[in-house]
């Protein structure tokens, strides 16, 4: 079977250069294609050249020649190395839980593939291209999701299906590994020395789930930019708040960019010029934009980059470092993933920021002692409850944000018979900020959503800015102007669609340029 074409036309992604968030995400998400440059295929074959020779002559080496984990004294026969590759992967496989999605599994699959392309791991090429061949004809390893410190199990369950055992999607449908491997066109290996362990260990899928967390995140983080100017401009607040000159004496570069970002937004709202003045000072939640969301802002961009600095490295152990034609395989920890970790417990709390100030300036719009406008934005409260229960949506939400941004990465449990006698657990952050990334997203759609509908109780003669319009337009495609109550659980996951796909930016681009 050949590989399957793009339908949507993104470009492939080529392995053996640098690589970014956007082409993790192209790979995982958007379904772009993977091929392998020729540096790429030079890297692997050298590095695996290293792998075959130095068992020829027996050397010993953890994880190739010896036993893994605790188990590192045990010394493995030349003629054990391929029974004990595919051991680890079986004995390895003990997620729990709900699977992992399909482009989180993707994004795993992509980081491996880029890991063992740096040089250093001893894998063959028949074998990563095997997992490049699953990415581009659409087979999707089953994965469960719970029960990791860091590495090893969700990878071990994805590495299964190479030697034809485990499950995986095709075509949405979950199927024995072998069955999938025969509906692409493709057979199982027997993994070589070296192999099963580059397959498990590493912070493949920490730095995979974290990659999508943090894009999510970080598009997140401009959408509450333009919802939050579009909430100042329908609640008469002041741009005064945002003033360049006020931002000059306080020169973080984020705060500086967001208030910029208000002040392009709303350049020509005739609302936001007429109200002015209509206050002297407005409440921390609409005057604090460009602090709070700036400071979120910083960390979300450190974060990413640290990840992408992860995405770029070798984080398997050992190492293996070429000199002429010889070299050494240098044990360490390069699998750890306290950098990841730390940074994805960081982001959980920089996206819990931005929401809890989304919902107070959401209350501030459905409050009718706040805004002015009629109670929960309804003609006749009482009868209809209007956006009441949205905000009660978000007080949900925002309470699962909160537990969930307790850091991950303060914890340590030993295993593996006190040799990991400190782990960084870093997947479990990472695996929380996709969460914590998704209730942003809806804790934002809902204040849009009450941004728009607090647009009928505004002054006729007064229009809004050039951008706001074209976002109210776009809305209005999808959603009604509420008379009386409706439905409203479709409208909420429309706006949200609308965060994540990143079209909110793009409406709002096109008419003020680059959000900063």
């Amino acid at each position: 079977m050949e590989e399957k074409g793009n339908i949507d036309n993104v470009p492939p992604v080529v392995l053996g250069g640098q690589v970014t968030m956007e082409d993790l995400v192209a790979v995982a998400r958007q379904g772009a294609q993977v091929q392998f440059s020729e540096e790429y295929c030079e890297r692997v074959n050298k590095s695996r050249r290293l792998v075959e020779k130095w068992v020829g002559e027996s050397r010993v080496m953890y994880g190739i020649t010896t036993g893994f984990g605790s188990l590192c004294t045990q010394v493995i026969s030349p003629e054990e190395t391929a029974q004990l590759q595919r051991n680890i992967v079986l004995s390895h496989a003990t997620s729990v839980g709900e699977p992992l999605s399909i482009e989180e599994v993707r994004a795993t699959l992509f980081m491996v593939l880029q890991n063992v392309g740096q040089g250093f791991c001893g894998a063959r090429l028949e074998t990563v291209e095997l997992y490049r061949q699953f990415l581009n004809r659409g087979l999707t390893p089953f994965a469960p999701k719970e029960g990791s410190v860091g590495y090893l199990s969700p990878e071990a369950h994805m590495a299964l299906v190479l030697i034809g055992e485990g499950q995986a999607y095709v075509n949405g449908a979950l199927l024995p590994a072998r069955e999938a491997l025969r509906q692409v066109g493709l057979l199982p290996t027997e993994l070589a020395a070296k192999e099963g362990l580059t397959l498990v260990s590493g912070t493949t899928s920490v730095t995979a789930l974290g990659a999508l967390a943090l894009y999510d995140m970080l598009n997140a983080a401009k959408c509450a930019d333009i919802i939050g100017a579009m909430a100042l401009e329908v609640l008469k607040g002041t741009t005064r708040a945002f003033d360049e000159r006020l931002m000059s004496v306080r020169p973080h570069e984020e705060q500086c960019s967001t208030a910029a970002n208000v002040r392009s937004i709303l350049n020509d709202s005739e609302i936001a010029a007429h109200f002015c003045n209509y206050r002297l000072q407005d409440a921390l939640s609409l005057r604090c934009i460009p602090q709070l969301h700036g400071a979120a802002k910083k960390t979300l961009q450190d974060a990413m980059k640290t990840i992408e600095i992860e995405m770029n490295s070798c984080c398997d152990n050992p190492i293996l470092w070429p000199e002429d034609d010889d070299g050494e395989a240098i044990s360490g920890c390069n699998a750890d993933s306290s950098y990841v970790g730390i940074e994805m417990d960081s982001a959980c709390i920089a996206a819990t920021a931005l929401a809890k100030m989304s919902e107070r300036r959401n209350n501030r719009l459905v409050d009718g002692q706040l805004s002015g406008y009629s109670s929960f934005l309804i003609k006749n409260p009482g009868l209809n409850s209007g956006l009441m229960i949205p905000q009660y949506t978000q007080a949900g939400l925002l309470n699962d944000m909160k537990i969930l941004s307790y850091p991950a990465t303060v914890d340590g449990i030993p295993t593996c018979g006190n040799q990991e006698d400190y782990v960084a657990m870093g997947y479990n952050a990472a695996k929380k900020a996709r969460q914590v990334a998704q209730k942003l997203e809806f804790i934002l759609a809902i204040e849009l959503l009450s941004v728009y509908q607090a647009h009928q109780f505004i002054e006729d003669d007064k229009a809004p800015a050039t951008a706001v319009q074209t976002v109210l337009k776009e809305i209005a495609r999808t959603v009604p102007v509420m008379n009386e109550d409706i439905y409203l659980y479709p409208h909420i996951n429309n706006l949200r669609h609308l965060i994540h796909t990143q079209k909110l930016v793009a409406l709002v681009e096109e008419k003020i340029g680059r959000v900063l």
